[in-house]
């Protein structure tokens, strides 16, 4: 499907707002939602002036065209239709933040593999979202890449690089970096929005700027 399951959507955005990435690559775009909401989030919350007029860069990449439609082309800078195996290497940016939300199992395991070390040395991060639970799933809508191939457990992501969790009771969920110092300021600036959320949104921008 070209989505993903709603129960973990305030919480994956709670860790990309938390990270504030100056650029996004959204790996498997579907029907756009995380794309939509980092561009909403990340944006339009920061006191500008013009509505339209985007200083970060969010990108996708996206296998089956039919997919893509004209929100797509408004939220994306830039939009990579082709199998994601086969453009990332010609993809000249390094990005922020790596998006692969529902992606992973879409891989057999190996490519899978290579291609999460791939996206952990070019890039700063990358957010997995992937099922504890796999289920036997074909083609939908005609899009052979929807086809489920493998299911990841824990111990194979923590394998990749220092990791932090998220609790979820239907997906693995998690933020993967070379980078320990990183998981370490991650982990501070989450604890600091735990504690202040009550106190308004000013203190709770003032106080994590200042654990960047």
């Amino acid at each position: 499907m070209p989505s993903s399951q709603h129960y973990h959507i305030s919480k994956i955005m709670s860790l990309i707002i938390t990270l504030n990435p100056n650029s996004v690559l959204d790996i498997g775009t579907g029907f756009g939602k995380y794309g939509m909401l980092c561009r909403e989030y990340l944006e339009l919350w920061d006191g500008r002036k013009k509505y339209s007029e985007f200083l970060r860069r969010i990108d996708g990449i996206e296998a089956f065209e039919s997919y893509i439609t004209p929100v797509h082309r408004f939220v994306y800078n830039n939009i990579y239709i082709e199998d994601a195996l086969k453009i990332i290497d010609k993809v000249d940016f390094k990005y922020d933040l790596i998006l692969l939300i529902d992606v992973l199992e879409h891989f057999e395991k190996c490519t899978g593999r290579s291609f999460l070390e791939k996206m952990l040395q070019l890039h700063g991060g990358v957010l997995v979202s992937t099922p504890k639970k796999v289920s036997n799933q074909t083609d939908a809508f005609g899009n052979e890449f929807e086809r489920h191939r493998s299911q990841w457990t824990k111990a194979e992501l923590v394998e990749m690089g220092k990791a932090l969790w998220i609790n979820d009771r239907i997906s693995h969920i998690s933020y993967l970096t070379r980078n320990e110092n990183e998981i370490k300021l991650l982990k501070k600036r989450m604890f600091v929005r735990r504690i202040v959320s009550r106190h308004g949104g000013k203190l709770l921008i003032k106080l994590l700027n200042r654990l960047r």
